[in-house]
């Protein structure tokens, strides 16, 4: 049994990806087996969103290669899609696949005979118009599902290259996406993640469905007791949008809104399609219906002309609508993206300082919103044990929780007195 070894680099469509890819090798034959082992066959699941992320996916095709200069090692993902030229002439390398054609990943690597010349089989992404059938089914070590309902962008942000690694919106058939989450269920998962690129954009292809529409079908699949969304943008959340989801209980009180600044001359600059009131508009829809909402978000620090006092603008609107998580992200030229040619680019070391302080700023708010839970009883999914023989398991709004217990909780949903908070996003629970 010939043995292939996966490693994903970025999002969590990339996990979905490589997950997807992993079952259809397994469906083959194939023994799926740990990155660091000795594999005939290497997958890189390649990552292009920053610079950095470019470096990283290079170092790892050529630590594959050095683990066994007799295996395979072929890359896929954003930064093969872009830049598989440059792909082709990493050491080590064999086959570039990039963001299409993974579905026939297998057949791509037990077709390759010529080892001494690289195979590109990377096409043009821009003008794809159907959506990929990738697809996974099993349950493995955890309890929640990423459920991949679209694909690509249409939204062209001055700072993002992903639109050029995945092409344009690509929704699946509302049908292909139950038929998953009910075999996910059947798997024994509780709890899916309706994720993509961008996601809001879901149906905006097919005419005949909407993001809404998926949501009430998955709402309505017997086994599943969690909806969770991946990052979304604000202007999805309208009036219409928020009261249909307040129908539905399985949706979670945990929405992940894309801000990155709240300032809007940097979302100007970033060509972001809304304003600090609009988002804070979707903030104050979310909370009236879901009162216990958690709101996290991402914002870009050092942008291109960003000054001091649009940062601290950007401080003050977290705090003015009471974010109960912020991932900060130091802005990192891309390139091949417009915002990488802007002049005004801000020092690294200006960078480092205004994403250390509003990293402090996050962990001031989430620890607020925290304290707020404290004393409720809870709803926690229970995933884990850990190292130091607590059950980890998480609550509706993406608290995580951790019960001292000997009883196996795995894949329980139980009610929990929420306690202490302990650091870290965590607070200790009792049942």
């Amino acid at each position: 049994m010939k043995k292939v070894a996966f490693l994903t680099l970025g999002c969590k469509v990339n996990l979905y990806d490589t997950e997807a890819m992993q079952e259809l090798f397994a469906a083959r034959g194939y023994d799926i087996v740990d990155f660091e082992n000795m594999a005939d066959i290497y997958i890189i699941n390649t990552c292009t969103v920053t610079n950095f992320g470019d470096k990283k996916s290079r170092q790892m095709i050529r630590r594959a290669k050095r683990q066994n200069p007799d295996a395979i090692v072929a890359a896929t993902g954003c930064y093969a899609q872009v830049a598989p030229d440059t792909v082709s002439k990493i050491e080590g390398i064999n086959i570039v696949v990039g963001t299409k054609h993974r579905a026939r990943i297998v057949d791509i690597i037990e077709d390759y005979t010529d080892e001494t010349k690289v195979l590109n089989a990377v096409s043009d992404i821009r003008h794809e118009t159907e959506f990929e059938p990738l697809k996974i089914s099993k349950l493995k070590d955890r309890t929640r599902a990423y459920v991949k309902i679209q694909e690509g962008c249409n939204r062209y942000c001055s700072y993002c290259i992903i639109p050029y690694a995945r092409g344009p919106v690509r929704s699946r058939r509302p049908e292909e996406v139950v038929e998953e989450v009910k075999r996910l269920a059947q798997n024994g998962f509780k709890e899916v993640v309706l994720t993509g690129i961008h996601v809001a954009s879901y149906g905006l292809d097919l005419k005949c469905t909407n993001l809404t529409d998926i949501v009430k079908q998955v709402n309505e699949t017997e086994g599943i007791e969690r909806i969770r969304f991946s990052s979304m943008e604000p202007t999805a959340v309208t009036e219409e949008f928020v009261a249909e989801m307040k129908k539905m209980p399985k949706i979670c009180d945990h929405f992940p809104l894309s801000l990155q600044s709240g300032c809007d001359k940097t979302l100007k600059a970033m060509n972001r399609r809304y304003t600090a009131d609009e988002y804070a508009l979707a903030v104050d829809r979310l909370r009236g219906a879901f009162p216990d909402v958690a709101i996290t978000t991402d914002i870009i620090v050092g942008f291109p002309g960003e000054t001091e006092e649009d940062f601290l603008e950007s401080i003050a609107f977290a705090r003015r609508v009471g974010l109960s998580k912020i991932h900060v992200f130091p802005y990192s030229p891309k390139t091949g993206t417009p915002a990488a040619k802007m002049k005004e680019q801000v020092p690294p070391d200006v960078k480092n300082d205004r994403a250390a302080r509003l990293i402090a700023v996050s962990d001031e708010l989430n620890k607020k919103f925290i304290d707020t839970l404290k004393g409720r009883t809870m709803h926690v999914l229970f995933e884990i044990r850990n190292k130091d023989g607590y059950f980890e398991g998480h609550t509706t709004n993406y608290i995580k929780v951790l019960v001292k217990t000997e009883e196996d909780l795995k894949n329980k949903i139980l009610n929990v007195k929420i306690g202490e908070y302990c650091g870290d996003e965590t607070v200790y629970g009792e049942i």
